[in-house]
């Protein structure tokens, strides 16, 4: 009887292994894109991208962007560049009045969100790379959604296959 506890046990163990190991390299699939630069002069191309017609998903790779929108697990993204000011650094800024360009796409399940300012509510403390720029602290898919949904943060998205797989914010005091 023990016997026979012991393997039904490893019977449903070793599914659930399999089941973890395939999503696992499934993220682990997503390609290592070429990095734009971040505090890029100009928005960045997508060949191809029909923006007459419906809103939809940017191709694959990494756009420098900020969300705008989010609605049912699904993000409205736009294209951001820097631009210098006269009196300042510069900052950063969206497309043109009455320029169409939009995407959106599903956030993934498993979207990895690298914070610049924490994984709170109210973005209190800094958790950047000092060499990049770019935040380093893990946070939720939830935490996500709810800042995104208040904020345009600058940040870099990756699409990957039509979904939003990775957002990394970028600095900017």
């Amino acid at each position: 009887m023990t016997f026979m506890k012991r393997f039904l046990t490893a019977a449903a163990v070793v599914p659930a292994l399999v089941l973890a190991g395939t999503a696992s390299a499934e993220a682990a699939a997503v390609p290592d894109f070429p990095k734009p630069k971040i505090f890029g002069k100009t928005f960045q191309p997508d060949p191809g991208h029909d923006f007459s017609k419906k809103i939809h998903s940017r191709k694959d790779g990494i756009l420098r962007g900020w969300i705008t929108h989010v609605r049912r697990g699904t993000a409205e993204y736009e294209p951001i560049r820097w631009k210098p000011g006269k009196h300042t650094e510069g900052r950063f800024v969206g497309p043109p009045e009455g320029d169409v360009m939009a995407y959106a796409s599903p956030v993934a399940a498993d979207v990895v969100f690298l914070s610049a300012f924490g994984c709170g509510a109210n973005m209190a403390g800094f958790t950047v790379d000092r060499n990049t720029g770019l935040g380093n602290k893990r946070c939720s898919r939830k935490q996500l959604l709810a800042r995104a949904a208040k904020h345009g943060q600058p940040s870099l998205i990756t699409v990957y296959r039509g979904r939003i797989v990775k957002v990394q914010e970028i600095y900017t005091p």
